[in-house]
């Protein structure tokens, strides 16, 4: 590597300060999904929120202008997928930040569900009916119940801190 640091990025002073806080923060990583067989979308998402309770509720912070975010709004479902390590690839081609030829659900073992597509590779997952979806500056808060959840047990969750995708250790 001839750089230490990435050459094109912008100077530190001239970064959203609130963006470099969130950058400080460790987040988990998933993938949330919606739609019909027809019409599969899906975005790697590292902004929520899991809140316990009889039901228990998501909040989830999403691009507006996202294909997810229409998504959801459409279907007024979706489910929400927890990478682990070993899923770094679903995650990056998810986030847009890897190639993948044929569309992100290319290659992928997927069942439809009435909450959306379900990526049987990623076994911790909830199933979740929208309750808000509020735009809120660059970005918006979808609120929702969840109605199922399916949980496997794992040690090496995949994380994202200050832009990359992490393992905990």
């Amino acid at each position: 590597m001839i750089h230490g640091e990435h050459p094109f990025a912008p100077d530190a002073s001239q970064l959203d300060p609130v963006r470099r806080f969130r950058g400080r923060l460790t987040a988990p990583v998933a993938v949330v999904t919606s739609g019909s067989q027809d019409s599969m979308t899906g975005l790697t998402v590292s902004s929520l929120l899991v809140i316990e309770g009889d039901p228990g509720r998501v909040q989830l912070v999403v691009g507006p202008t996202s294909d997810l975010w229409d998504s959801i709004e459409a279907t007024s479902r979706f489910v929400i997928h927890v990478c682990r390590e070993p899923d770094r690839h679903v995650a990056e081609v998810f986030s847009g930040s890897r190639p993948s030829p044929g569309g992100v659900f290319a290659g992928l073992e997927i069942t439809p569900s009435e909450w959306g597509p379900v990526i049987a590779s990623l076994t911790t997952r909830a199933f979740c009916t929208l309750e808000t979806a509020d735009e809120m500056g660059w970005s918006g808060l979808v609120t929702a119940r969840i109605d199922r959840v399916e949980t496997e047990a794992f040690d090496d969750p995949l994380s994202y801190f200050r832009g990359r995708f992490r393992t905990i250790e």
